[in-house]
């Protein structure tokens, strides 16, 4: 068997490695403490589960449209009217199995051998391993440290060019927990006028995970971009639903049905339960995530003051996510071999920050989804090795 030259271009997502890593250390009987991993250490909220089961015991066995059903796409446009102020149609929306088959669907609709494709670096890893794939070229959009990884709207408008088809931002970041200010998302859209062939793939699955007061800035919000603007959300991270594979895409008219037909041809559909669930998540209580965004919050503040205090380490304020990137440089070592020592040595998990880009390379990434206890005595750890 000899598989096409395109497989061998995909990629991985590493924090997975680290995790079976890790599972392994703690089978020979060692203690672990996991901040690599980026999912919710809270449980689903009970009355989810509830509406799940109950979508079981109703029946709801068997295939669902390719879109999604109607009273959950319903539900999403009232959800993003009541968060992002905007009205969209439910007509635009296709219900996914988690975010990254719009991530995937988006980029073969523009990814090419010949053309090229904007994504941030750095930032999550499949971005590039799907670009890799479609045959496009892979242009990393800087995300500094000294702009709290946020992107500068000068320099990526100074990356397109007439190869450019897409470009894919993500605000607040992972892994990085940067946002992106206001003022650089209107500067990007207003300089995208002189380009008016290139779409935008706005990764917004954090968009509820933001600290300080600051607000989140859609690029729904936006009617210039509308008719080329592709927009990911979904229930993983703010509902702690990462098991149930439930994401939405937004899709500009031109694109629905393209849309459409990819999921019929790679998933069918999402399946029914997940969805019934995802309905009374929007509609019903918010009290379990108001309390899981209190805590990360406080956990927030916990990690950047004592990643600070470690020799060595220097961290910026994490704004959004739960995930802290502090700049390791100061320890006279490279992030993948501080990732290896830090979980063979500490007992920590961690990801280097090369696993999400070049541009990584110095940092490493750290995830807060995990109890103030548990990131305490990892500080600890870590401080003890660091010595």
């Amino acid at each position: 068997m000899i598989p096409t030259d395109a497989i061998a271009r995909l990629g991985t997502e590493s924090a997975f490695s680290v995790l079976a890593r890790a599972a392994e250390l703690q089978r020979q009987g060692k203690d672990i403490i996991n901040l690599g991993i980026g999912q919710p250490d809270f449980p689903t909220p009970e009355h989810l589960v509830e509406a799940g089961i109950k979508a079981l015991r109703d029946g709801h066995h068997g295939y669902t449209p390719a879109k999604g059903i109607l009273p959950l796409r319903e539900a999403v446009c009232a959800d993003i009217a009541n968060q992002r102020g905007v009205e969209v149609s439910p007509e635009a929306i296709t219900i996914m199995p988690g975010g990254k088959p719009t991530m995937f669907f988006s980029i073969l609709m523009f990814g090419a051998p010949g053309t090229e494709i904007i994504y941030p670096d750095p930032g999550f890893p499949i971005y590039r391993s799907m670009i890799e794939y479609s045959g496009a070229t892979p242009v990393p959009m800087t995300l500094h440290e000294d702009r709290d990884f946020g992107f500068s709207a000068d320099e990526v408008l100074g990356q397109i060019n007439d190869r450019t088809r897409l470009i894919i931002v993500n605000s607040p970041g992972n892994p990085t927990g940067g946002v992106t200010p206001k003022a650089e998302v209107e500067k990007l859209i207003a300089g995208l006028a002189a380009w008016p062939d290139v779409a935008v793939m706005s990764d917004e699955i954090y968009s509820r995970m933001l600290y300080g007061g600051r607000q989140h800035t859609s690029f729904l919000a936006y009617p210039e971009i509308r008719d080329r603007l592709i927009v990911l959300d979904g229930w993983s991270k703010t509902y702690a639903m990462t098991g149930w594979r439930l994401g939405y895409a937004v899709w500009p008219d031109k694109l629905i049905d393209l849309a459409e037909r990819f999921c019929v041809n790679a998933h069918s559909c999402v399946n029914a339960a997940s969805q019934y669930a995802g309905i009374a998540a929007l509609e019903g209580p918010q009290d379990a995530v108001n309390m899981m965004m209190e805590a990360f919050d406080a956990r927030r503040v916990a990690i950047v003051g004592m990643l600070n205090d470690l020799p060595g380490f220097r961290c910026a304020d994490a704004a959004g996510a739960f995930y802290a990137f502090p700049n390791i440089a100061g320890t006279g070592s490279d992030a993948q071999s501080l990732q290896t020592r830090l979980l063979e040595e500490a007992g920590v998990a961690t990801v280097a920050g090369t696993s999400f880009g070049v541009n990584g390379d110095g940092f490493i990434r750290f995830s807060y989804a995990n109890s103030l206890e548990n990131i305490e005595m990892a500080m600890g750890r870590i401080r003890a090795v660091l010595g």
